[in-house]
């Protein structure tokens, strides 16, 4: 009886592992969702609508975007992080939501080392001065002094405390050793859409989401924050040209499921956004907004953990004594 019993508990056992194998396989079944948590048209939504269209093809499922915005995006990766850690609702992240927020934001509801399972690093995104088309300077320096002299005047937008647009324009307030009126927006968007109209004086943003306004002079570009010169927008000078070599900083766009994702779901998903950056067209469009994008090594999930511990550490310091 003891060996029937045993033979059954095994049977059992082989029965319910099988019946695992197919489910692992089948994923995904249904469309997946990915969570932007700013306004569409910003960078984060360009890229991965960009690079979700060839994961999509290599799925064999489609990938709708929602955008939820608010709180310098931490509001629509909190809504990801309550999920189900199915792999079908996963999360765009970036340099605000997952390296400045804590410093932001003192009731941060997610801890971004901690609570997230990464999947891969999408693109990098240099960050760029920027100005309304007929702010009274010519050049990076003049931009510098004419915010210094008129601090009390002059009004920057950003897309919310704690978003990249707001991090990297903290930084150069603080180097500049300005304190301008800030104006917070719900995503670079909205921002854009203000500074093309004259309605705010400057902005720092990423040069995915500004590249088309500053070919088309709707905006003034000062200064973009690399050691070189951008492909897609060669006559702006670096920072370090300009005279101001303090500034230089790229912000990411990445990608993330909620903590307690199975490992083979976030696997395909990873596999998925490599085969996407792997592809020429995709590359091509990436690389024409001004992306910079990860090499094999920096798109792995390990790598993008990696990136995140190492920016909380950067950015906290920096935030926490430069104030809002």
């Amino acid at each position: 009886m003891k060996l029937l019993s045993t033979a059954r508990s095994g049977i059992a056992a082989l029965a319910l592992v099988a019946g695992t194998i197919p489910a692992a396989a089948a994923f995904p079944e249904r469309l997946i969702t990915v969570i932007v948590p700013f306004a569409a048209g910003g960078p984060g939504d360009t890229v991965v609508r960009i690079v979700g269209e060839h994961m999509a093809r290599t799925l064999g499922q489609p990938i709708v975007v929602e955008n939820v915005t608010g709180a310098g995006g931490t509001i629509g990766i909190t809504r990801g992080l309550q999920a189900k850690p199915d792999g079908y609702t996963i999360m765009v992240g970036q340099m605000g939501t997952h390296g400045a927020a804590p410093a932001q934001y003192p009731n941060l509801k997610y801890d971004p080392a901690k609570d997230f399972a990464p999947i891969g690093l999408m693109a990098a995104t240099p960050i760029v001065i920027v100005a309304r088309k007929d702010f009274p300077a010519n050049n990076l320096q003049e931009f510098v002094d004419h915010v210094k002299r008129n601090q009390d005047k002059v009004v920057e937008a950003h897309a919310g405390v704690g978003s990249v647009s707001h991090t990297t324009c903290t930084l150069l307030q603080s180097i500049m050793g300005t304190k301008t009126t800030r104006v917070a927006y719900r995503g670079t968007g909205p921002t854009l859409n203000d500074l093309v109209a004259g309605q705010v004086d400057f902005g720092c943003d990423q040069i995915v989401n500004v590249a088309p306004q500053i070919q088309a002079g709707t905006i003034k570009a000062f200064g973009i924050a690399t050691a070189e010169r951008s492909a897609a927008m060669k006559d702006v000078p670096t920072t370090s040209e300009g005279g101001l070599p303090q500034f230089v900083v790229s912000a990411w766009i990445a990608l993330f499921a909620p903590k307690g994702t199975p490992q083979h779901v976030v696997g395909k998903l990873n596999d998925a956004l490599v085969k996407a950056l792997d592809d020429e067209g995709i590359r091509t469009r990436l690389l024409d907004l001004g992306s910079e994008i990860p090499d094999l090594a920096g798109r792995t999930p390990d790598a993008l953990q990696g990136l995140v511990v190492r920016e909380v550490a950067r950015w906290t310091p920096i935030l926490s004594t430069a104030g809002q």
